[in-house]
């Protein structure tokens, strides 16, 4: 797929902000950014890496040797949304393909059901932040019924080895959870062979 081009230069733009030691405010302007243009364009994701499943698809596409930032694609089938979460690290989040609806929860400080907050509708092209400074606890859904969703998102660290938490909305009880991948393989960026003999 030649538009495979497009994200491994942006996992290289984005490699060179990590050498940087580029800051969360960096990651979340200039990292917003580079995702901005990545998914500005719908032409690089891999098939099988864009196939919705019985329940939301967490499709790893690249993680940084150093663990210091990946970028992750997900997969919104009809309906599907995650439970309430946090991230505790920094995350940015582009819309590809369909859209979807980021709700944001705040515990109750009266106990009880947690507080909807800032609600995020994300269309193709754009681009939101997550940090846990600020806007970290939410949940997210395919804003679509009849059709699937895609969105790209980056992280300050490997997500799917992060120690995170989910939360009941009825109470603001949490039990803490490790998310993994649903993949096995990551595309393959590296291989030039028929872009060079082109």
């Amino acid at each position: 797929m030649s538009g495979l081009i497009r994200l491994r230069g942006f996992i290289q733009a984005m490699t060179r902000l990590a050498d940087a030691g580029a800051t969360e405010r960096r990651w979340l302007t200039e990292g917003a950014g580079l995702l901005r243009g990545l998914v500005a364009v719908d032409d690089w994701l891999p098939d099988d890496l864009a196939e919705a499943g019985p329940a939301y698809r967490q499709n790893l596409l690249h993680c940084d040797p150093a663990e210091r930032f990946c970028v992750v694609s997900f997969v919104w089938g009809p309906g599907q949304r995650t439970p309430v979460h946090n991230h505790t690290i920094w995350g940015l989040v582009g819309m590809l393909r369909g859209e979807e609806v980021s709700t944001e929860m705040r515990p109750n400080p009266a106990g009880g059901p947690m507080l909807p907050g800032q609600v995020d509708r994300l269309r193709p092209g754009e681009v939101v932040p997550v940090s846990a400074d600020t806007y970290d606890i939410h949940v997210v859904e395919n804003a679509y019924s009849d059709r699937t969703s895609i969105s790209i998102h980056c992280y300050g660290g490997n997500i799917g080895a992060v120690a995170r938490s989910v939360f009941d909305p009825a109470t603001g009880a949490t039990k803490k959870f490790i998310s993994g991948y649903s993949n096995a393989l990551v595309p393959n960026l590296w291989d030039r062979s028929k872009e060079l003999a082109a």
